[in-house]
C-alpha cells in the first residue's frame, strides 16, 4: 500500500521523539542507580568486593588500633600458644564438618561428645556423669534449674507455671556468690525474686565466707512449713571473692535430707585434677552437678564451659535443654576435644599445679611482710590469695579503744574502714600496673573490705605468669608498704597543721589515696558568691601550678576525674622524711602571695583610674589659673603676640606626674629644678614567700634533713666564716655625701682632721687590729 508521505514523515518524527524520551529516561534511571550506590551502600560493599589481604588488614587495624595514640599505649594480649591454636582450629573445623551429610555428621559428633565427656569425668573424678557445653558460664546452672523443676513438678510440661503456684519453688544461694546470679536465674526462669533465698555466711565459727549450714537448715524447715518447695542449693568450691570453699559434705547431707539438688561451682574445682586434693574440695565429687571453666584454667581461648551432672531420665534432660538432637550443637565440644588431646593428662595437671605453686610462693612471702594481713582458707593448698594493707595507729592508747563504743568517736577511728579501703584500692591498682603479668585485681569483701586478690587459676595460663613475676610483685609490695605507712601516719598531722593555719581549709575526702586535700580559703565580703567562686578557682589553680613547679617528690593534682571536690589541691602519697609543717606553710604562703598579687593588680587598676580623673581636674584648674594670671588681652591672637613682644610674660611650667608605686599625683616643679626624678613615697614590698628554707645540695623541697645537729653547726660555722671573708673583701663604705651624689668636696683641713681622727681610733683599738696596723701607728706618730 502507498503511504501518505506526510503521515510517514509524522510517524518517523514520532519514533525519533519517543526514542529520545526513552533514552533520557534511561539515563535518569542509570544516574539514580549510581547515586543510590554511592550514597546508601557502604564503602566496603561497593564494587565487586574486597580481596583477602585487604580484609585481613582491616581486621588487624581493628584489633590493634589505627590511631597513633592507641598504638603507643601498652596493652597485653592473651598468651595464645599452640594449645590455643588448637582450640581456635576447632571452631573452623566445626563449621567445616557441619556441611557433611547427616548420617556421617551424627556419627562424628557422637564420638566427639562421648570422648570429651568421658575424659572430663575421669580428670575431675566425677564418675558416671553427663556433660553440657555452653558459652555462658551461667547457662549450665540455668538448665540444671529447669531439669530440677521438671523432675520435682510432674505436670510442669503440661500445666506450666500453674503448677508452681501450688508450691512455690525456692532456690538457695550463698551471700558470697557472684553478684547478680540469683536475679539472672529468676529472670531466665520466669520466677519472682521471692523464689531466691540468700543464705548468710558464718559469723561466729569457721570462715566468714562459708555458708552457715545450721542457719540454712532452719530456713529450709521454715520454708517447708510455709508450703514452699526447696528446689536447689548453689554452693561454692572457691567463692568469687576470697576463694573459700563451703562445707560441701554437710551441705550434701542436708540436701539429701530435704530432697534438694546440690550444684557446686568455683575455681577450686580445678584442683580435682591434681594428685592431692583437700577433703573440702573432694566432697564436690558427690554433688549432683558442677560447672567447670576450663578456658581460664588451661589458657584455652574460646572454649566452652562444661556442666557435669548426674540424671537418669534422658527425656527430662532433653526437655530441660541439657541435651540436643541437633548434631551441629554437639560440635561445641570439638575445640575442647582437640585441646585436651594436645595437652594430655600431664599438660593439664602441670598447668593447674603451676598455678597452685604460684599461690604458695606469694603466700610464703606475704607471711614475712609487716602490715600485710591475709585472708586464706587453707594455707597449704589454697589457690587463691587475698591480702590487704593493715596497720594499727601507734599513737592510739587504751582510752581511745574504749571510746570506740561511745557515741563520740575519734574521726580517724570512725573513718578507719574507709581509709583502709581507699589505700588498698590504690595498692591493688599500683601492683596491677607495675606487674601486669601477675594478674592481681581489687575485690570488695563484706567483712574485710577492699582487698587485693591473686587468683592464678583464672589468670596465670592466660597471662603466662611465672615465678619471677611473683618475686617482682613482692618487691613492688615491699616498696609500697613504707609509703602507705608513712602516709597513714602523717595524714592526721597534716590535718591538724592545715586546721591551725589561717587561710587554709582542710577538705575531708576519704576516697582520696594520699596525704589529704586542702583548699586556700579566699573570702571577701565585697564580692558576690559567683565572683568569689571564680576568684577562688583562679587562686587555687594558680596555687596548684606553683606547687608543681617546685622540686619535690610530691604529686599535686586536682583530684579524681569524677567525685572529687572543686577548687582543691590533692596531695598524693608521701614518704617518712616529709616536713609537714613546711609543706603546709609553703601552701599558705604561696596562696597569700597569689592573692596579694591579684589584689595589687586590682588596686593598681583602680588607683590609675582615679589618678587620671584627678589629673584631668588639676589640669583644668591650672588652665583657669593661667588665664587669670596672664590676663584676657594676652588670649587674643594678634594683641597677645604684640603684648608678649613688648612685655614678655615669665611663667613657670606646671605639670603633673603620676607615681604608680605610691598611687599619688605629684607636681613636676621639682623635676624642672633639680633635673632629676624625686624618690617619692617608698613602694610597698612585693609579697613573697619567706619559706625559702636553706636546703643541702640535692635535697628536694619539703624534706627533713637526715644529718645530725653537729653537721648542721659545722656547716653553719663554715658558712659564717665565708661571710666574714666576703665582708673583709668588700670596698670601703661611701660617705653620706657620695651616697647622695652631691658635688661638694672636702677641704684639705677637713681631710687632715678626718685622717687624724681615724688614726686616733686605730690607736684605741690596737689590740684588735691586724698586724698591718702597727706601721700606720708609727707613721702617725712621726707625722
Amino acid at each position: 500500500k502507498m503511504v501518505d508521505p506526510t503521515l510517514a514523515e509524522m510517524g518517523k518524527n514520532l519514533n525519533e521523539a519517543m526514542k529520545m524520551l526513552e533514552d533520557n529516561q534511561r539515563k535518569v534511571e542509570e544516574e539514580n542507580e549510581k547515586k543510590y550506590a554511592r550514597k546508601d551502600i557502604p564503602g566496603p560493599l561497593q564494587g565487586s568486593g574486597q580481596d583477602m589481604v585487604s580484609i585481613l588488614q582491616l581486621v588487624q587495624n581493628l584489633m590493634h588500633g589505627e590511631e597513633e595514640e592507641e598504638t603507643s599505649q601498652s596493652y597485653r594480649l592473651q598468651n595464645v600458644g599452640e594449645q590455643g591454636h588448637m582450640a581456635l582450629l576447632g571452631h573452623s573445623l566445626a563449621a567445616y564438618i557441619s556441611v557433611l551429610d547427616r548420617e556421617r555428621l551424627r556419627k562424628l559428633t557422637t564420638r566427639i561428645l562421648s570422648d570429651t565427656t568421658l575424659w572430663l569425668c575421669r580428670l575431675f573424678r566425677y564418675e558416671n556423669g553427663s556433660a553440657y557445653y555452653h558459652e555462658d558460664d551461667r547457662e549450665g546452672l540455668l538448665k540444671i534449674c529447669r531439669l530440677v523443676i521438671h523432675t520435682r513438678y510432674d505436670d510442669y510440661t503440661i500445666e506450666g507455671f500453674h503448677v508452681l503456684c501450688s508450691k512455690q519453688p525456692v532456690i538457695y544461694i550463698s551471700s558470697a556468690a557472684r553478684t547478680g546470679l540469683g536475679q539472672a536465674l529468676c529472670n531466665q526462669l520466669g520466677l519472682p525474686l521471692s523464689c531466691m533465698c540468700r543464705v548468710p555466711c558464718n559469723t561466729m565459727f569457721g570462715s566468714q565466707h562459708q555458708m552457715d549450714v545450721a542457719l540454712l537448715d532452719r530456713v529450709i524447715k521454715d520454708d517447708v512449713e510455709s508450703g514452699k518447695l526447696p528446689l536447689l542449693l548453689v554452693a561454692n568450691a572457691g567463692t568469687p571473692g576470697a576463694g573459700h570453699t563451703d562445707k560441701l559434705g554437710r551441705l550434701k547431707e542436708l540436701c539429701e535430707q530435704h530432697n534438694m539438688w546440690l550444684h557446686v561451682e568455683g575455681v577450686n574445682l580445678a584442683t580435682l585434677a591434681l594428685g592431692y586434693v583437700s577433703s573440702s574440695v573432694l566432697a564436690a565429687t558427690k554433688c549432683d552437678s558442677m560447672t567447670l571453666t576450663l578456658g581460664s584454667w588451661l589458657g584455652l581461648p574460646a572454649v566452652p564451659a562444661v556442666t557435669l551432672y548426674r540424671h537418669e531420665d534422658p527425656s527430662l534432660s532433653l526437655a530441660a535443654g541439657l541435651t540436643s538432637s541437633q548434631p551441629v550443637e554437639k560440635l561445641r565440644a570439638l575445640p575442647l576435644w582437640l585441646s585436651l588431646q594436645y595437652l594430655g593428662h600431664n599438660g593439664i595437671v602441670e598447668r593447674i599445679k603451676h598455678a597452685s605453686q604460684l599461690s604458695q610462693r606469694l603466700l610464703e612471702n606475704l607471711k614475712n611482710l609487716d602490715f600485710i594481713k591475709t585472708s586464706v582458707e587453707d594455707e597449704l593448698s589454697s589457690p587463691v590469695v587475698v591480702f590487704k594493707f593493715f596497720q594499727e595507729y601507734s599513737n592510739r592508747d587504751q582510752t581511745s579503744h574504749a571510746a570506740q563504743a561511745s557515741t563520740i568517736q575519734h574521726p580517724i577511728m570512725s573513718n578507719e574502714r574507709h581509709i583502709y579501703d581507699t589505700f588498698n584500692q590504690w595498692l591493688g591498682e599500683q601492683l596491677a600496673q607495675l606487674v601486669p603479668a601477675s594478674g592481681v585485681d581489687v575485690v570488695e569483701l563484706e567483712d574485710e573490705g577492699t582487698c587485693v586478690r591473686f587468683s592464678p587459676l583464672m589468670t596465670s595460663a592466660v597471662l603466662g605468669t611465672e615465678i619471677q613475676d611473683i618475686d617482682q610483685l613482692v618487691d613492688c609490695l615491699k616498696m609500697k608498704i613504707p609509703v602507705l605507712t608513712s602516709t597513714l601516719q602523717l595524714r592526721e598531722e597534716f590535718e591538724q597543721e592545715v586546721r591551725r593555719t589561717v587561710g587554709l581549709l582542710y577538705i575531708e575526702d576519704l576516697a582520696w589515696p594520699g596525704l589529704g586535700v586542702v583548699r586556700y580559703n579566699y573570702h571577701s565580703d565585697e564580692k558576690t558568691d559567683d565572683r568569689q567562686e571564680k576568684e577562688l578557682e583562679k587562686i587555687n589553680t594558680e596555687l596548684l601550678k606553683k606547687l608543681n613547679e617546685l622540686e619535690s617528690d610530691l604529686t599535686f593534682s586536682l583530684g579524681p576525674e569524677f567525685g572529687g571536690q572543686k577548687n582543691c589541691v590533692y596531695i598524693g602519697m608521701v614518704t617518712e622524711d616529709l616536713d609537714v609543717s613546711e609543706l603546709v606553710e609553703t601552701i599558705a604562703a604561696t596562696g597569700r602571695e597569689i592573692e596579694e598579687n591579684s589584689r595589687l593588680l586590682e588596686n593598681m587598676t583602680e588607683v590609675v583610674r582615679k589618678g587620671i580623673q584627678e589629673a584631668q581636674l588639676q589640669l583644668q584648674k591650672a588652665n583657669e589659673e593661667r588665664l587669670l594670671e596672664e590676663g584676657l588681652l594676652r588670649q587674643i591672637p594678634v594683641v597677645g603676640s604684640v603684648l608678649n613682644w613688648f612685655s614678655p610674660f615669665q611663667a613657670s611650667p606646671k605639670g603633673r606626674t603620676f607615681n604608680l608605686t605610691a598611687g599619688s599625683l605629684e607636681s613636676t616643679e621639682s623635676m624642672y629644678v633639680s633635673k632629676a626624678q624625686g624618690t617619692g613615697t617608698t613602694p610597698p614590698p612585693t609579697p613573697t614567700s619567706s619559706l625559702a628554707k636553706q636546703r643541702l645540695p640535692g635535697q628536694k623541697a619539703f624534706k627533713r634533713s637526715l644529718k645530725s645537729s653537729d653537721g648542721f653547726s659545722e656547716t653553719s660555722s663554715i658558712s659564717h666564716c665565708d661571710d666574714l671573708e666576703k665582708m673583709d673583701q668588700r670596698p670601703p663604705a661611701l660617705s653620706p655625701s657620695q651616697e647622695q651624689g652631691t658635688l661638694e668636696t672636702e677641704k684639705p683641713e677637713e681631710q687632715k682632721e678626718v685622717a687624724q681622727a681615724q688614726t686616733n681610733t686605730e690607736d684605741t683599738h690596737s689590740d684588735k687590729s691586724p698586724p698591718g696596723c702597727v706601721k700606720g701607728e708609727e707613721q702617725a706618730s712621726e707625722r
